[in-house]
């Protein structure tokens, strides 16, 4: 006979629980001796009449909340709807989701008794992190309560043939499973729970699945419960013709004992039994009612577990590959428990309270006017439906997931209240302006998606099948396959630009992110998404693709920058600054890999930024990562025209069938940019120091993304001469350079600042070297400061600018500096301002999303606000919190303002950048620190070198 020890072992390794193994065991020992778990037919009769719960005669006692705790099942993902994190999460009536809805049915339950009844979760592995993340995002109060969550213990998958564990090499994480909701009884003796509730007094459970939102604490329940004494009470519905492949309830010959024969346990041969429903009349809804004193009493009496009947499952280890190991899921039904107690008793309730989304029709319906959500947050049916729903009926091929049906309904979800059944066969784009009424059935036979006519659709068939589609507009899926290495660093993706150009490696990314943002909650039909880049080899050819990716993937509206050209800061501003409300964007590619060079044999790079205006956070790449190692398709629209993007404008694009339009509007570059620097600078001392006859200064672009910036705002907007700018001329392969403004690449601006690559001075002859200097890399969110053949270290930049903060008038007019943070590699300069100048202070691993958090703790996190907020790092990175990235020309016009302050009175001599550095110096003493920079050195040999040094 097999041995449990191997599974034992895994078991223990992993920290199981020891509750959870032994009834694990339990499950394992009733599969190797041969047990099938089914219950015959003729073990079993019908479950007599019952209870009703609209029949019962007690009066509600409000004292009962006190010993009683709601527990909500919140172990699924829904992958049956193609859902890969908690489907609780899923949204079901306008912006609430499930557990959106059970908060606030607790809350105001709370409220209305004057009793803070006990609320649990029993989450499974994987929907714990979403889930608590929600909780302190939204209901912070609800998340720190004490035994808010308890975790769902994991069992291994078997080798169907020798029972012992299954490995699997290319994902450990296929190796294990969740044991059913029959864990719950394990989980709580395991985590502790049970004997704390115990302890505080608690008697009495109420447990429901979190996708059931009709399942609430019904106080009448309760006190009929409490009141018969029973140990463990179901709830039940009465089965209908829609029920009859669902498990039953019933009564086992040998003792009289109420069982629950689920459709695992029914041979084939007694299948028309258990799908009789005028025998079988009683479903449960998985709505229980447990005695935690009794329960308690039955775990102990068998040694820390309840044996509960076996449910087997054959699978693949991997379950996204028919090929690989066949495996046995061995799990348990949490209402399988009412054989175990003597007394259990069941009541019938009505189907109110047994409302779940397990398909697509579910949650049309739910979301759909044929419901509302009363002020108890119950979704009630609609009194104007008469009493009855609407029966719906979608093709299950097409709506098997939820992504197919947000897809259909990306215009809004028509109106059922007055439709008695629809059916829908093919794939249909619906809209909010459609209203089914009676018995209506829409048919489409063709492969291209076909819209439903707005208005009123009544008891008819209605065939779309010839009607006209989407033209340019069609999507196309294309069959993929996932690239390896796709993994996003801390600013976006970089590979050589050749990689970028093959097949697929573009399209795969971009879709794997398309599809992270929708499952993150955006909804891609509304807003804007901004596309733009540093103008490197290859940023227009992939503007073009993305466009045509975003149009299929529902993207109704694109802001793109003349000639693809937008700054990292600048992208951020637009996101953040640009109108109407009703257009604001919800989020961008940028197109670049920052200083790295560019051309066809050089570097390309993209990167998505949130509707915040900063990259996305690690949990959002990591999303996208996940999606290109998984990626079996994506979406374009193949026929759509290529935009003209060199022209400022407007470029609608309406659907063959009328349905729909796009729109790019290709905008200026620098506008938004320019009008947010103009707010937080005083353009008025910067340009009288520009004019000043014993000051100059030149500002390098370096052929990147900048060059329209500098010219914008030096030339256009403070009156310089067009020599200020030079390598304003953005190219495509940075004229040859490597775009990053440092002394060692800046070779041009170093030597006229009179410098060479070490920052020591030259012999400049007779030349007239500038008072200032300054560079920007590729896409314009770097920065390098120079003096008269004198270097600014980063370091030291960034805590002067923090200094001398307040004579810029988005400091100075919010009431002064409130924080500062450096990356880990950045010196401590700016630890001497906060210290001296009383700013908070931060230390954070290097890259800028890790600066916008702080900027953001309090929306984020419900912490303090530290803004206004400065930071910078030691890689020519200067920032604030006006956009979400560091910001080049920012940082060149804080240095100007501060020269203008220093400078304020012309008739004395001009002071420096030097002597603003040594007087710096002078008071808080000076910072050194090295950098090195190891380029093209063998990847794999590095990554070694520095696991080695791990």
């Amino acid at each position: 006979m097999p041995s449990f020890e191997p599974i034992k072992a895994k078991m223990e390794a992993e920290g199981i629980a020891v509750s959870a193994i032994s009834a694990f065991e339990s499950t394992f020992n009733s599969l190797v001796s041969g047990n099938t778990g089914m219950i015959p037919e003729s073990t079993i009769s019908p479950v007599p009449d019952l209870v009703s719960a609209e029949s019962i005669n007690v009066e509600p006692n409000t004292e009962l909340l006190k010993e009683t705790v709601v527990l909500k099942l919140n172990g699924g993902l829904g992958t049956g709807m193609g859902l890969d994190k908690a489907k609780s999460l899923l949204k079901v009536k306008d912006d609430d989701t499930f557990l959106d809805l059970t908060a606030k049915q607790v809350m105001k339950m709370r409220t209305e008794y004057g009793f803070n009844v006990k609320f649990m979760l029993m989450n499974s592995f994987s929907t714990s992190e979403d889930t608590l993340a929600f909780f302190a995002e939204k209901y912070p109060s609800l998340r720190k309560e004490e035994g808010l969550e308890m975790i769902q213990n994991k069992v291994p998958k078997l080798d169907a043939t020798t029972f012992e564990p299954a490995t699997c090499e290319s994902d450990p994480s296929n190796e294990w499973c969740p044991p059913g909701h029959g864990d719950l009884y394990a989980a709580l003796v395991g985590s502790g729970r049970l004997d704390a509730l115990l302890e505080d007094g608690y008697k009495y459970m109420f447990v429901s699945n979190s996708d059931n939102l009709g399942a609430t604490l019904d106080l009448k329940i309760l006190a009929h419960f409490a009141t018969t004494e029973a140990p463990f009470m179901m709830e039940c519905c009465e089965r209908t013709e829609n029920d009859k492949k669902g498990g039953h309830l019933a009564v086992r010959n040998s003792d009289s004992q109420l069982i629950l024969r689920e459709s695992a346990m029914c041979a084939e041969k007694d299948e028309d039994a258990f799908q009789d429903v005028t025998k079988h009349r009683f479903f449960n809804t998985n709505n229980l009612w447990i005695r935690l004193d009794k329960l308690k009493e039955i775990i102990d009496k068998f040694g820390g577990f309840i044996p509960l009947p076996m449910i087997k499952n054959n699978k693949t280890v991997d379950p996204k590959d028919d090929n690989s190991q066949k495996v046995i899921q061995l799990e348990t039904a949490m209402g399988a428990a009412i054989e175990c107690f003597s007394g259990a008793s069941a009541i019938v309730v009505p189907r109110t309270r047994f409302a779940p989304v397990k398909k697509c029709d579910d949650l049309l319906l739910l979301r759909s006017d044929a419901y509302m959500i009363n002020s108890d947050y119950i979704p009630v049916l609609n009194p104007l439906c008469g009493g009855k729903a609407p029966v719906i009926s979608l093709d299950s091929k097409k709506y098997k997931l939820v992504g197919k049906l947000e897809e259909a309904t990306m215009d809004g979800i028509p109106s059922l209240v007055h439709c008695d059944r629809l059916k829908i066969k093919g794939v249909v784009r619906m809209s909010k302006k459609t209203s089914f009424v009676g018995d209506v059935s829409i048919v489409n036979n063709s492969d291209e998606s076909k819209f439903v006519p707005v208005g009123e659709i009544k008891n008819t068939t209605l065939d779309l099948t010839e009607a006209p589609g989407l033209g340019a507009l069609k999507p196309t899926v294309v069959p993929t396959a996932p690239i390896k290495g796709q993994e996003p660093g801390t600013s976006g993706l970089r590979k050589k630009t050749k990689l970028f150009m093959s097949e697929n490696y573009l399209n795969n990314f971009v879709q794997a992110a398309f599809d992270a943002v929708k499952a993150s909650g955006t909804n891609l039909s509304e807003g804007s998404l901004v596309i733009g880049g540093d103008g490197r080899y290859y940023n227009n050819e992939a503007i073009q693709t993305i466009i045509k990716m975003g149009i299929a993937n529902g993207v109704k509206r694109f802001w793109v920058g003349k000639d693809g050209l937008l700054s990292t800061p600048g992208v951020s501003t637009i996101i953040r600054e640009r109108g109407p409300v009703w257009q604001k964007a919800f989020g961008a590619f940028i197109l670049t890999a920052s200083h790295n060079p560019g051309g066809p044999d050089e570097d390309f790079g993209i990167k998505y930024n949130c509707e915040n205006g900063g990259p996305a956070p690690d949990k959002l790449t990591a999303a996208m990562y996940a999606n290109t190692t998984t990626i079996k398709e994506y979406k374009i629209c193949k026929d759509f025209p290529n935009i003209d993007i060199s022209n400022l404008g407007c470029n609608t694009v309406t659907s063959e069938d009328g349905s729909t339009d796009v729109t790019i509007e290709v905008i200026d570059t620098t506008a938004e940019s320019v009008k947010l620097l103009k707010t937080i600078f005083d353009f008025g001392p910067i340009k009288s120091l520009l004019d000043r006859p014993d000051f100059t200064m030149v500002y390098d672009s370096m052929h990147g993304v900048n060059g329209p910036y500098a010219k914008a705002i030096f030339v256009d907007e403070l009156g310089q001469d067009e020599s200020v700018c030079v390598n304003a001329i953005p190219k495509d392969d940075f004229n040859g350079g490597h775009a990053d403004p440092n002394l060692t690449y800046a070779k041009e601006l170093v030597a006229t600042m009179g410098l060479d690559r070490e920052g020591n001075k030259i012999d400049v002859g007779g030349a007239k070297i500038p008072s200032f200097g300054a560079a920007a890399d590729g896409d314009g969110d770097r920065n390098m400061i120079l003096g008269t053949q004198f270097f600014v270290t980063p370091s030291d930049s960034l805590a002067i600018i923090a200094a001398y903060a307040d004579v810029i008038p988005f400091f100075k007019s919010q009431g002064g500096l409130k924080g500062v943070a450096r990356s880990m590699p950045t010196s401590g300069a700016v630890d001497l301002v906060a210290k001296d100048l009383n700013f908070d202070l931060f230390e954070t691993p290097t890259g800028w999303k890790y600066f916008g958090n702080l900027m953001d703790s309090k929306a984020l996190f419900g912490g303090k606000d530290y803004t206004p907020f400065i930071c910078g790092e030691e890689s020519f990175g200067t920032g604030s919190n006006h956009v979400r990235e560091k910001d080049g020309i920012w940082a060149v016009l804080a240095w100007l303002s501060i020269l203008a302050s220093e400078n304020a009175d012309t008739t004395k001599p001009l002071v420096t950048v030097e002597d603003i550095v040594i007087k710096h110096w002078t008071k808080y003493g000076r910072n050194y620190y090295c950098r090195w920079d190891f380029e093209g050195v063998d990847k794999v040999s590095a990554n070694a070198m520095m696991d080695k040094m791990r």
